[in-house]
C-alpha cells in the first residue's frame, strides 16, 4: 500500500470509526467483540478496498462490510443478548462513541420484539441515523421494501409501547385510568 492510501485509510478510519462502533455495539455482546468487530471492519476495508468503485456510497461500502463481519461474528459466539449492567459497560464513559450507549441498550431492547430484519432497518434509520436510501443500499433492498418494512414496525413498535405507557400512567395515577 503505497503512503498516500494509509494516510487516506487513516483518515477514513478516524471519521468513521465512532460511527461503525456504535453499529458494532447493536450486533455484539460485549464491549470487547464490538471492537473487535471494527478492527475486522476496517482490515476489511483496507484488504477489499480495490473492488470498491467510487459513486458516493461509500459509507453503504463500508457498513455492508461491517454488517457482514457482524453476521459473522454472531455465527461464531451464539450467545445471548446481556443486560447493561452484565455487559461491564460504563454508560458514562469519556469516550464519545459510549456517551449513548444507555439509550443505545434501552432502543436495542425496545426493537427485540420485531423481526430481524425490520429490527435492522430501525437500528440503522433511528440508531446510526442513516438515510433510507443509504439503508438500501446496505441491506442490498429495493427502497420501497425498506420504506413498509420501516413504516410496519414503527406501527408495531407504537401497538407494543402504548400499553404498557398505560400500565405506567395507572401505577403513577394509583390506577384511576
Amino acid at each position: 500500500m503505497a503512503q498516500g492510501d494509509i494516510h487516506a485509510a487513516d483518515e477514513l478510519i478516524k471519521m468513521f470509526y465512532p460511527e461503525i462502533l456504535r453499529y458494532c455495539l447493536w450486533h455484539a455482546p460485549n464491549k470487547s467483540l464490538a471492537e473487535d468487530a471494527v478492527q475486522e471492519t476496517f482490515l476489511k476495508m483496507i484488504r477489499y478496498f480495490d473492488r470498491y468503485t467510487h459513486k458516493g456510497r461509500f459509507k453503504a461500502f463500508l457498513y455492508r462490510i461491517a454488517a457482514n463481519t457482524c453476521i459473522d461474528m454472531q455465527r461464531k459466539s451464539r450467545s445471548a443478548d446481556v443486560s447493561l449492567e452484565e455487559s461491564g459497560i460504563e454508560p458514562a464513559c469519556a469516550e464519545p462513541a459510549f456517551e449513548t450507549v444507555h439509550s443505545d441498550m434501552t432502543l436495542k431492547q425496545l426493537v427485540a420484539c420485531l423481526p430481524k430484519e425490520s429490527r435492522e432497518i430501525v437500528l440503522l434509520r433511528y440508531g446510526q441515523e442513516l438515510t433510507i436510501r443509504e439503508i438500501a443500499e446496505i441491506l442490498k433492498l429495493p427502497l420501497g421494501t425498506v420504506q413498509s418494512r420501516l413504516r410496519a414496525a414503527l406501527k408495531k413498535l407504537k401497538a407494543e409501547i402504548a400499553p404498557s405507557e398505560m400500565k405506567s400512567a395507572r401505577k403513577k395515577k394509583g390506577g384511576l385510568l
